[in-house]
């Protein structure tokens, strides 16, 4: 009964709290309409980055991993009046789903939206860094890399978010093969001992499943 109360639980506090939204429940309609996987952040959570980025005053996003851009919707409609947001997939058909949401949503005029490898399209971004926020929801196996980049792009005071991190408690599991499990250890490493990054991880339960996310703040060069 664990996984239907968390969804019940859910259900209750997103049903007072996130109004129903054309342009995000279409977002979601329309990436289940092409066969997207059903892995987009849950409502409750892209509201969440959406407050995060707007107590911040972000200027300047980075997301990595669009998916069909609902994250995208939640964080872009945080941005200040001047802002952009700088999203990276991998997928052309989901960048081909994101970017009919995002016309939709009214938000490709502070949207840049860039597909292929993110690896092969972070070093093009120098000239657009630093970032204020940069949300990571991709190829997990790649996160230590991905956390590399999000360094560099960042500046003291920017914030960095890296999602599924718990994977249903696996991340326990040390000789767990799995490159997933693997990355996100290491990942987690890497966070702890880096001498100018403060964070913590958060474990959620709800809709989702058991998961968590990475919340990292930098605090120096």
């Amino acid at each position: 009964m664990t996984q239907p109360l968390w969804s019940q639980v859910d259900d209750y506090f997103n049903d007072l709290l996130i109004p129903a939204d054309p342009a995000l429940d279409g977002a979601l309609a329309a990436s289940e309409a092409a066969g997207l996987p059903h892995i987009s952040v849950a409502p409750n959570q892209g509201k969440f980055l959406h407050l995060l980025a707007r107590i911040h005053g972000a200027r300047r996003i980075l997301e990595i991993g669009t998916l069909g851009g609902y994250s995208t919707i939640w964080l872009a409609r945080a941005l200040l009046a001047d802002g952009r947001l700088v999203t990276l997939e991998a997928d052309p058909h989901h960048a081909d789903v994101a970017r009919a949401n995002l016309e939709r949503a009214g938000l490709t005029d502070r949207v840049d939206l860039r597909v292929g490898p993110a690896l092969d399209s972070l070093p093009e971004l120098a000239p657009l860094a630093p970032f204020d926020l940069v949300f990571v929801d991709a190829d997990k196996p790649n996160n230590p890399n991905y956390l590399d980049w999000a360094i560099r792009y960042t500046r003291p005071g920017s914030i960095i978010v890296f999602d599924n991190v718990v994977r249903a408690g696996r991340v326990l599991e040390a000789d767990n093969p799995d490159p997933t499990i693997q990355a996100t250890r290491r990942l987690t490493e890497l966070v702890a001992a880096h001498p100018h990054l403060t964070a913590t991880t958060l474990q959620t339960v709800g809709a989702k499943g058991h998961d968590g996310i990475t919340l990292a703040l930098v605090t120096g060069p």
